[in-house]
């Protein structure tokens, strides 16, 4: 044990501490994704991001240590003993202990979730039922970083410093009253981030002004900060930069098409593929020397209608379901999470649906998983298909992948006999699972598909040929020809090319659409004019079924719009980006912050802000603010159907 101190030594030393034990967990975050980080670090001013990473961590100093303090300087002189210096050891080193396991957690998650993880976390994985075991695999795969927070708490209690029991009452009194009534202000101060009327209390936000991208949020913040100050939080807020009318002529996400085609009764089938961001697919790389990830799908691609500007509008799993199927992108928090997800909301299932069609969705996770069950079912799938539908169908199967699902093979045959036994017309969505985190593949593929470069890389060769049986068993069907297919991912993963670890790069995911006719809009081949997202194929498929009833989504159909009106949008750490000919916008929801054109800069290392772009920026600017103020005021009023605008 150290030796005693004074009280106000032992406070200083103690909290010298906490800050040591916050900056180890951030340099390990930056060594292990330095692969990530690194294009970005070498431009970045890294005195801005220390600064900027000071501000944060006395945030989370603050927070963290409040019970420890109160402990300490409470000026009750009958609680002072040893029993009561061991409790405020204690309260130091778990308090600071728990902020220490969930900086190192984030070291594993961020670079799959592309930021801090927030509170909403628990909400996430609320319906899982095997996160244990998940957990478990998670700690002997990364036991370097359970050594390492064995190692850090052991600092934690080793370098506590004791402090000195004062045994004349009335300067016990008069010194713990002086502490607590100095110390408290300082920790309003460090919480809130700063000194004055004029400082807001510090957010998430806030990183973005000590970073040159977006992606670098997850370096200056750290988790405990992150967490707590999303406790309970409603991630929408009133935005008034249009009045009504002035909105509503410039962005109107209701969209109602003309009766100018004929109505088509062409079944739709939706693939939401796990991870399958566009650096796995070689149809997207040609540049590349090494053999493909992915054959079948290569040769898919060639003959259906692609995009080679399309992107996700999200960062996680539970973001792809909203996106794809209802055509909500994900602003600040998953829509599953937010209170806007007990709201009315339709999607392409429910608007079919009222066309007669036969809906269901398919996920081999256990039923209830990931709120996908909850979704599919509000938004108009009447039969869903996950785990527990496909153990009755073959019991005593050893399929199940022993963290999250079935195994995408075996469930993508299942899939594929299903839509087999459905009536037509029919719309059918499968989110597959198999490319996932810890990337396992079954034990009879392991000397067929070999570990590659990267983890990831021989789930995505299984999932590919799982797709080759799934298109191969369906092909010679009867509805085969007649029916719309659809392919995209939830979000990219674990990339290589430094331009996909980009803020622009890890958004770039596939968005395929294949009519075996190889006639009408989605002839073979690849538009390379217009910008493609995940909210628009919502809009897309209805459009190209001739669809006339009002319906909602963020997106825009690609059959009708101008390569000049097409766009993206996506957030990415407390940052909206808005994509839009050749340049990205980032917007914090009061002022832009970078304007990039991404043909010419596709690193995203000059900022046009300013200094070049004028005009474009303007326009960007006043379309996002549309597209920002429209989504809030429609999550936070229960507007997300066109019936409930009327009433």
């Amino acid at each position: 044990m150290r030796k005693e101190r004074n009280i106000l030594t032992a406070l200083v030393c103690n909290v010298l501490l906490a800050y040591f034990v916050l900056a180890v967990c951030r340099l390990l975050f930056v060594v292990v994704n330095y692969d990530i980080y690194a294009e970005g670090l070498r431009s970045a001013q890294l005195w801005l991001m220390a600064k900027g990473a000071l501000r944060f961590d006395t945030s989370a100093v603050c927070y963290l240590n409040i019970p420890y303090v109160v402990a300490l300087l409470l000026p009750l002189h009958f609680k002072e003993g040893a029993a009561m210096q061991t409790i405020a050891r204690w309260l130091f080193v778990v308090c600071n202990a728990v902020g220490v396991i969930a900086n190192l957690c984030d070291i594993v998650y961020v670079p799959f979730g592309g930021r801090r993880t927030t509170w909403s976390l628990f909400s996430e994985f609320s319906n899982e039922g095997n996160i244990g075991k998940v957990v478990a695999v998670e700690l002997v795969a990364h036991w370097y970083l359970v050594l390492a927070a064995v190692i850090i708490i052991w600092l934690l209690w080793r370098l506590y410093t004791p402090a000195r029991k004062g045994y004349n009452r009335v300067v016990y009194y008069v010194s713990h009253t002086v502490l607590l009534a100095a110390v408290a202000p300082l920790i309003i101060f460090g919480i809130r981030g700063g000194v004055g009327r004029t400082v807001r209390p510090i957010s998430l936000n806030d990183a973005n002004e000590y970073i040159a991208s977006p992606a670098q949020a997850a370096i200056v913040l750290n988790t405990p900060f992150s967490m707590i100050r999303t406790i309970g939080k409603n991630p929408f807020n009133e935005m008034n930069f249009f009045d009504e009318k002035e909105l509503n002529n410039i962005f109107n996400p209701i969209h109602e098409y003309a009766a100018d085609t004929a109505s088509q009764r062409k079944n739709v089938v939706v693939f939401i593929v796990e991870s399958f961001g566009k650096e796995y697919i070689g149809a997207f790389n040609p540049h590349r020397s090494e053999p493909s990830l992915t054959p079948f799908l290569d040769s898919l691609i060639a003959v259906s209608h692609t995009y080679a500007r399309s992107y996700g509008n999200g960062r996680k799993s539970i973001d792809g379901m909203p996106s794809v199927l209802s055509g909500i992108p994900m602003f600040v928090e998953p829509f599953f999470v937010t209170p806007a997800s007990l709201n009315r909301v339709s999607g392409i299932a429910g608007e079919l649906a009222t066309e007669g069609y036969h809906t269901v969705f398919f996920h081999g996770a256990p039923n209830g998983s990931m709120g996908f069950q909850a979704f599919a079912k509000a938004t108009g799938f009447k039969e869903y298909y996950g785990q527990d539908e496909y153990d009755a169908a073959y019991p005593g199967n050893d399929d199940f992948d022993g963290s999250w699902a079935i195994w995408d093979e075996p469930f993508f045959k299942f899939y594929a006999r299903t839509l087999n036994t459905l009536p037509q017309p029919f719309v059918a969505s499968m989110f597959s699972a198999s490319s996932h985190h810890p990337f396992a593949i079954p034990a009879q593929y392991a000397d067929v598909y070999k570990e590659g470069k990267l983890p990831i890389h021989k789930c995505i060769q299984y999932t590919d040929n799982a797709l080759r049986g799934f298109f191969e068993s369906v092909r010679g069907e009867e509805w085969f020809r007649n029916t719309l297919f659809v392919i995209t991912a939830d979000h990219s993963n674990q990339c290589l090319d430094q331009y996909y670890n980009t803020s622009a790069g890890i958004f770039e995911l596939p968005i395929i659409f294949y009519d075996p006719s190889g006639e009408g809009p989605f002839a073979p081949g690849v538009d390379s004019v217009r910008i493609a997202q995940q909210i628009d194929i919502m809009p897309t498929v209805l459009d190209f079924l001739g669809y006339t009833r009002p319906f909602l989504a963020y997106g825009k159909s690609l059959l009708d719009v101008a390569p000049e009106d097409s766009y993206a949008v996506n957030w990415l750490s407390g940052q909206y980006q808005y994509f839009k000919d050749d340049y990205l916008l980032i917007f914090d929801g009061e002022k832009s912050t970078a304007l990039m054109n991404i043909r010419e800069d596709k690193m995203l290392q000059n900022n046009l802000l300013g200094r070049a772009a004028g005009e474009q920026q303007t326009i960007m600017e006043r379309s996002l603010k549309a597209i920002i103020q429209d989504y809030m005021a429609r999550m936070l009023g229960d507007r997300l159907v066109p019936s409930n605008d009327k009433e």
